[in-house]
């Protein structure tokens, strides 16, 4: 077998209260693929961290192509020939193609200015190395998730990176943008360049990994070629026990119609979408990209405008022209990309779960921190949120701690109808397990819940009602037992109607 590009030996890195990595070591070999392993919090992020010089470990040494290294910071990881490439891209909106890909080592000319034509066809030579028919000149905000994932890459390709990380590059991706990245990754692997890919879902890993390496509460639990386990046996290596992949249903007495939706409509994204939602049900609603799902909920939540339709809340007539008056009367939403829209990172655990509710807060002048510290630990003890203490940072929390903060937040308000847009999007399987417990549990409390979810296995094994959209409309109503995937799936892509 080939030497390794890079080899990290017992690095170890704690943080107060927390002991983030223990005695880490792994290889990273040219041409193959290595699947890092693990639930939030295992210690995926901080490794991946240490390998781009964000964080310096306590303990432990990095060698690259066999030289010992020390990353003081991202520029020095970059010389070394390390990219990494992130779910949520970090880059220019307001900047071209071009330009984010040189951002950092621009070409220049005569006078150390920044020679514009010779950025623009190197950076067309590179996209066209991964068939990615991007113009160099466009602004990035014009691309899609995918096409900024192709741009990341050509900026890689651009510093002639020997190790490319990818961290969940596939979470907002359709089917086949997911097999144009693995083409390219094929591609990378043939330039002999080390890969290490991190996923929460099993399908990708053993589809693109030729290695994996497994962390559970920041050390190594196993290691090996992909082909050498079986999915069951990845699972009980990540959470130290067997996982129940049967989804935790609960037995709930339905109750009475508390909201009714009437032909909501905008004027390009969704049409006469209208459901009535009941005390205890949770409400499924599923559909492909583009099915007008997000955008509807949007609209009922404030988000957007809608420009007709009526909605009407326990009996009464309710007019939402913002989230606040969503919020007023009794509905919280809870976003897909908790990131950007469901929460603030550089702000406190406290401080985002009260952020909803502030003035419930208040004592007399002033804002009670006692108030706010005793419902933020009643919340996050009720989800189980792992923290060093509830002033921690959120951005320093893993995914699953972040979206359950993002629900302790909206739970805060008691709302009467909560909505979940993908509510485990990104998380792994042990925190998928707790987020769909919890839900079942509002449920059981009275709560009405609308879960969105593009995995069709959940939404099946949570709601009690199923609605399909498709093109913006919902096309198909199925209630439990009464329903298949085959049906359901038929009715997204509109293959039963063909079929007749």
């Amino acid at each position: 077998m080939s030497e390794p590009i890079l080899t990290l030996s017992g690095i170890s890195k704690s943080f107060p209260g927390v002991r983030a990595l223990h005695d880490i070591s792994l290889s990273l070999r040219p041409g193959r693929v290595t699947a890092l392993i693990g639930e939030n919090g295992a210690g995926k992020s901080t490794i991946v961290k240490i390998l781009t010089g964000i964080y310096r470990p306590d303990e432990g040494e990095i060698r690259v192509a066999g030289e010992a290294r020390h990353f003081s910071s991202p520029r020095d990881s970059w010389a070394a020939g390390i990219a990494a490439i992130h779910q949520e891209t970090v880059m220019f909106d307001e900047l071209s193609v071009a330009e984010n890909i040189f951002m950092g080592h621009m070409p220049t000319g005569s006078g150390r200015l920044v020679d514009w034509s010779q950025m623009r066809r190197r950076a067309a030579e590179l996209l066209k190395r991964i068939d990615a028919a991007i113009p160099p000149e466009f602004l990035l905000r014009r691309l899609s998730v995918a096409q900024k994932h192709l741009v990341e890459i050509a900026r890689a390709l651009s510093h002639e990176a020997r190790v490319v990380i990818m961290d969940e590059p596939t979470a907002a991706l359709s089917a086949n943008e997911i097999d144009d990245l693995f083409r390219i990754v094929e591609q990378l692997k043939a330039e002999g360049r080390a890969i290490v890919f991190i996923s929460h879902k099993f399908d990708e890993i053993f589809r693109i990994a030729d290695d994996f390496v497994c962390l559970r509460d920041g050390e190594k639990v196993g290691d090996g070629e992909i082909a050498s386990v079986t999915e069951p046996q990845l699972v009980r290596m990540m959470v130290g026990r067997p996982v129940d992949q049967v989804f935790p249903k609960r037995d709930v007495p339905i109750g009475d119609v508390v909201l009714s939706v009437r032909e909501l409509s905008n004027a390009t994204e969704y049409a006469d979408v209208s459901f009535d939602l009941r005390k205890g049900e949770i409400l499924g609603l599923y559909g492909l990209v583009g099915a007008g799902r997000t955008e509807a909920l949007q609209g009922l939540f404030g988000i957007t405008p809608t420009t007709r339709g009526s909605v009407t809340l326990e009996g009464k007539p309710l007019r939402v022209e913002s989230p606040a008056d969503a919020i007023a009367a009794g509905i919280s939403f809870v976003p897909e990309d908790r990131q950007d829209q469901g929460a603030i990172l550089s702000l406190g655990i406290r401080e985002n779960v009260t952020l909803a509710n502030l003035a419930r807060h208040v004592r007399g002048l002033f804002l009670s921190r006692s108030s706010e510290l005793e419902e933020t630990r009643r919340l996050g003890r009720r989800l189980a949120v792992k923290a060093a203490n509830w002033e921690q940072r959120l951005g320093e929390l893993s995914g699953g701690n972040q979206q359950k903060v993002v629900i302790a937040k909206w739970l805060a308000t008691k709302p009467k109808v909560i909505v979940l847009d993908e509510p485990t999007k990104g998380i792994d399987v042990g925190s998928k397990a707790a987020v769909h417990d919890f839900i079942g549990e509002l449920a059981e409390d009275g709560l009405a819940v609308i879960l969105v979810s593009s995995e069709l296995p959940e939404v099946m094994g949570l709601a009690d009602r199923i609605l399909v959209m498709k093109e913006g409309r919902i096309v198909d109503e199925f209630r439990r037992g009464a329903w298949s995937p085959e049906a359901i799936v038929g009715a997204a892509t509109g293959a039963r109607k063909e079929a007749a």
